[in-house]
């Protein structure tokens, strides 16, 4: 029978269960660090979910940069920067025509109120509230107007109502509206042919009264000269009686007498008044 010779079994360190228990426990720290760490970049802001203690933090909206949080509970991020939709929409003017709108909005969340938004509108807010504000405020207002105020004068006055009506839902939505700004309003072509006519020629009857007012504004100009001269001339006519056109006339020809080429002067003709007699 042959002999099999019994191999030593090598011995366990002592202090291998140690070394292996560390290492699981260094383990579980990494990756319990690694879930509890969270990072909120840049135009963000974070809303925390408990998961074992109430849900939703809706006392603390988190910052940027680096936090540590329990392992099983969860960090929400938003974008907090001011953001752009751009809504193009039919709506109805006040006389019932449809009209092409393009409205563009800024807004950003507002960050104290950053978890009552997730709570009650969540992360796709834009689109369960902003969107419907926008559309709500814009189609009420344009009606009220109709397409001739639209196309000519009101353009100013419609985007600023619109953006208060706008502002008034969103206040009570956790969202902070910016800007409302109206970037296009196309009326049907036959609507806004009309009007260009109807805005032509009212143009050209304003300049027509114009050319008027100013021709009876000259005429009245040339009446009134024509009054302060034959005014004048009466007056004057009124004040030259016999005497003093011959006083006018002595002093005429004294002036005259003193005149170098004048030699004889001769006073008493045949109507009062002196007479020059040359050398000739």
């Amino acid at each position: 029978m042959a002999e099999y010779q019994q191999m030593d079994m090598p011995e366990f360190p002592k202090n291998g269960k140690r070394v292996i228990l560390s290492v699981i426990l260094g383990l579980i720290v990494v990756v319990t660090l690694f879930k509890s760490s969270v990072t909120i970049s840049g135009g963000q802001g974070g809303v925390l979910f408990k998961t074992f203690s109430g849900g939703i933090d809706t006392e603390n909206t988190y910052g940027e940069g680096w936090h540590l949080i329990a392992p099983w509970n969860d960090m929400i991020t938003y974008e907090v920067r001011q953001q752009e939709v751009l809504e193009n929409m039919a709506v109805l003017s006040s006389n019932g025509l449809e009209i092409s709108l393009e409205v563009s909005a800024w807004y950003q969340p507002m960050i104290k109120d950053l978890p009552k938004l997730h709570q009650e509108k969540g992360q796709n807010y834009l689109d369960r509230v902003v969107k419907p504000a926008i559309r709500s405020a814009s189609r009420s207002v344009i009606g009220r107007y109709t397409p001739e105020e639209i196309y000519s004068t009101k353009r100013d006055a419609i985007q600023s109502e619109i953006s208060v009506e706008t502002k008034k839902v969103l206040d009570k939505q956790f969202v902070q509206l910016n800007e409302i700004l109206v970037r296009d309003i196309t009326l049907p072509p036959t609507i806004k042919t009309a009007i260009e006519g109807k805005l032509r020629q009212e143009q050209e009857s304003l300049e027509y009264e114009f050319k008027l007012q100013k021709a009876k504004k000259e005429a009245e100009k040339v009446i009134i000269e024509a009054q302060g001269k034959a005014d004048a001339n009466r007056i004057l006519n009124a004040s030259l009686t016999p005497n003093i056109l011959k006083e006018k006339g002595i002093e005429a020809t004294l002036e005259l007498s003193k005149s170098p080429n004048t030699k004889v002067v001769v006073v008493g003709g045949d109507d009062g008044l002196p007479l020059i007699l040359g050398n000739n």
